[in-house]
């Protein structure tokens, strides 16, 4: 009998420390939506990209991909941004996804232009350079070397 209490007292522990735990992971994880601003860029490729996707600056993440959409009259990507509020894009920025590794994992990399003035929240960065498949490069190089033999 005495043992049973103890058992039961040992789950119910266990049980508050995986639910504080979920909830944590939950709180952390949602509750940065409201601690910046959004801009647009549109890519021709933006393969690899998901929401929650990190963006860099000089390889220091100031925001996340929220989401994406295609432009159904020119066919791009349409993906917003939502960068920290204490980091201001000045005009003239150009942005470009860029691979972690050769096994995947994409990034968007910010490289701010030379203007004083700066990008308005729901801007535009119109200087975009889309993702590029790594395998389709290696494919072409392995076979236009084998057509030159």
């Amino acid at each position: 009998m005495n043992r049973s209490i103890v058992e039961t007292i040992i789950g119910g522990l266990v049980l508050l420390v995986a639910v504080s735990f979920g909830f944590f992971a939950f709180s952390s994880s949602s509750g940065g939506s409201s601690n910046g601003y959004e801009v647009v860029a549109e890519f021709d490729n933006a393969n690899g990209l998901v929401s929650g996707t990190d963006v860099e600056i000089a390889g220091v993440k100031v925001g996340t991909v929220l989401r994406q959409e295609l432009d159904k009259d020119t066919y791009f990507a349409v993906v917003t941004l939502l960068i920290d509020e204490d980091v201001k894009l000045p005009k003239g920025t150009s942005a470009r996804i860029l691979s972690d590794s050769l096994l995947g994992g994409n990034f968007v990399s910010l490289e701010p232009g030379g203007e004083d003035d700066y990008i308005e929240a729901g801007g535009l960065i119109i200087d975009t350079q889309g993702s590029v498949n790594l395998m389709d490069l290696l494919g072409r190089f392995v076979f236009s070397s084998a057509d030159n033999n």
